[in-house]
């Protein structure tokens, strides 16, 4: 059954290895669990909802793409994408949760068109390398900020506008101690640095008597019923939203291209001059994000960390099936998802900022036409507290940069086309 569904012995694998492989990158996405939840309560939501809408959207969405593109794929709420619908979406621009739910159903169906039409391909196409990598190292900056924040290593200054939280707090020492032991941990090869990283800070925690100590680990999962088909598809009409599913939908397909192609690459399966399965999985991509708005969470994306499970020998759909298997047994864990503390979760957003910055490097810095615009666009999301703002600025600067110094034939009607929308969102403000 294994072998007719996945193809092991055509992809030189076998189930041992595929289970191996899931297991692997589960361990190093599954601190997702615990993350999500913590940044989508700040809008409103039910924790406890949000904990099962998130294992069941990974769940839902890893399934997906097993059987859909038979990739070892893990697929979960997104980092970045979480944050800008929590802090840009609803804490910044005011919208509610539930509209920005409609907003990230409406973006799913806009991929799912784009990814099906071939104009995604397109849209990849005409936008600048440095611009990219510019929008994955802003939002790395953005939630560092947020991540600071939430550990009280930064605070709010009237004077600064930011200064230094107080060092000695025992809560400050715990998300450094934390930050430092995901660090450590990752940087030896360790698998589920992150979710050891959290782990050990909330166990330390409660120990020492800063937060409420561990009643009880397993239970049966607390309700969706908060979250679940709350979405507000109507609210999104609204001319506001112009702007927040345009940063949904570039943010989505910029991060789930990159990350198929990366991961797809490692696992020899994006063989030159042959047939593959991108666009399936591109469309598992989107159904994914569709089917996680209406349960209730931020997009759904693949997972970078899908490279650890196929470093161990992962290829077939198979690892993508025991990864969507882990996430649904993590419904029974929502107590101990309840108790982390939010300088606990701190550490790894800290700590995939850093990762996500290194994106820097692929900026062309020796030409300003492509290094200034690149700098607003990472510079503008964390001064500003919000993704859309940068790159709104990166696209409109990199336009007038190409066309003030006379090289305009290095411009696609693409990124002409995204910095008129957003000329004319600010123009309707």
């Amino acid at each position: 059954m294994l072998e007719s569904l996945f193809k092991l012995r055509e992809h030189s694998t076998d189930a041992r290895t595929e289970v191996l492989a899931g297991v692997t990158t589960f361990l190093t996405m599954a601190y997702i669990i615990f993350v999500n939840p913590e940044i989508l309560a700040t809008t409103g939501m039910d924790k406890g909802a949000v904990f099962v809408a998130t294992c069941l959207a990974a769940a839902l969405g890893c399934f997906i793409m097993a059987f859909l593109a038979n990739w070892p794929i893990g697929m979960a709420p997104g980092m970045g994408l979480n944050a800008f619908f929590a802090f840009g979406v609803v804490g910044a621009m005011g919208y509610t949760w539930q509209q920005a739910l409609g907003a990230v159903f409406v973006s799913g169906v806009i991929f799912l068109v784009l990814s099906a039409s071939g104009l995604r391909k397109w849209l990849i196409e005409g936008i600048p390398k440095s611009l990219r990598a510019a929008i994955v190292a802003g939002i790395g900056l953005f939630l560092a900020l947020i991540a600071l924040k939430s550990a009280g290593i930064v605070v709010g200054n009237d004077a600064t506008l930011v200064s230094q939280g107080d060092l000695s707090s025992p809560t400050v020492l715990l998300a450094i101690l934390g930050f430092f032991i995901i660090a450590v941990l990752d940087a030896m090869k360790i698998k589920g640095a992150i979710l050891i990283g959290i782990l050990a800070i909330t166990v330390l925690s409660a120990i020492l008597g800063y937060s409420p100590p561990i009643s009880g680990i397993v239970s049966m999962p607390p309700s969706v019923a908060p979250t679940f088909l709350q979405l507000d598809i109507a609210g999104v009409l609204n001319h506001g939203f112009l702007n927040v599913i345009l940063v949904f939908v570039l943010v989505e397909v910029f991060d789930a291209t990159g990350t198929l192609i990366g991961v797809a690459k490692r696992a020899n399966l994006l063989p030159e001059g042959k047939p593959n399965k991108l666009g399936r999985a591109l469309f598992a991509d989107s159904s994914a994000i569709l089917a996680g708005s209406l349960i209730g969470t931020s997009s759904t994306t693949a997972f970078v960390e899908s490279a650890a499970g196929v470093q161990a020998g992962g290829r077939t759909g198979m690892t993508a099936l025991v990864i969507g298997i882990l996430f649904l047994l993590c419904l029974f864990f929502a107590p101990l998802a309840s108790i982390v503390p939010a300088y606990a979760t701190a550490p790894a957003l800290l700590y995939v900022a850093g990762l996500m910055i290194r994106d820097l490097t692929e900026v062309e810095w020796s030409d300003v036409t492509e290094a200034i615009p690149a700098s607003l666009t990472a510079i503008i999301m964390p001064f500003t507290y919000s993704i859309a703002e940068g790159i709104a600025f990166g696209f409109i600067s990199y336009v007038v940069m190409k066309m003030g110094t006379g090289r305009m034939k290095e411009l696609h009607i693409a990124s002409i086309i995204v910095a008129a929308l957003f000329v004319i969102r600010f123009i309707l403000e």
